[in-house]
């Protein structure tokens, strides 16, 4: 399992605040270090993985754990 570097509580936010939060949170990242993201709308499968193709970072993982979706993005 991937280790993150730094962790985005997106709980109980919707579109598109849980891509604003984590385009700020990884804009202050080193390249190469990983942002879990932990979110609770459904919309945000589809966002982040439209996130990762636009901005170049890399979507590792992105699972579904009861009602919450975890995501582990790459900065590029």
């Amino acid at each position: 399992m991937t280790e993150a570097n730094q962790e985005l509580d997106a709980r109980n936010l919707n579109c598109p605040l849980p891509i604003l939060k984590a385009k700020k949170a990884i804009s202050s990242m080193a390249s190469g270090e990983v942002l879990k993201i932990v979110a609770t709308d459904p919309g945000a499968v589809k966002d982040f993985e439209s996130f990762a193709n636009q901005t170049g970072n890399e979507l590792l993982e992105s699972t579904e754990s009861g009602n919450e979706f975890h995501f582990l993005l790459k900065k590029a």
